[in-house]
């Protein structure tokens, strides 16, 4: 499965030749190769799959991305799973708990 998800373009700059940006993907920031997509400035969303970012949306259908993302999540953890169907972490039980007497 391939995801692409929005992200808000807070900076671009060039590096090494190329177009990138400083990405904001609801709170968590990284950067993203901008080429693709040269007309897009700070304050615009892209969608952004595997660090380039493919097309530019608008932020209303960035929040709907968001809102079903949110969805998602809660829905797999009312079923004790993660986004990917991996078991959550049960606090009692870490890794520094294994083998305690």
């Amino acid at each position: 499965m391939c995801l692409a998800i929005p992200g808000k373009v807070l900076e671009v700059y060039a590096q090494n030749g190329l177009k990138m940006g400083r990405i904001d993907y609801a709170g968590t920031v990284n950067t993203a190769c901008l080429e693709y997509v040269p007309e897009i400035e700070p304050g615009q969303y892209a969608i952004v799959h595997a660090g380039f970012a493919i097309s530019i949306v608008d932020e209303e259908e960035a929040q709907k991305t968001y809102a079903v993302w949110a969805e998602l999540v809660q829905a797999a953890a009312e079923e004790g799973t993660d986004i990917f169907g991996m078991p959550l972490d049960d606090p009692g039980a870490g890794p520094d708990k294994e083998g305690a007497a």
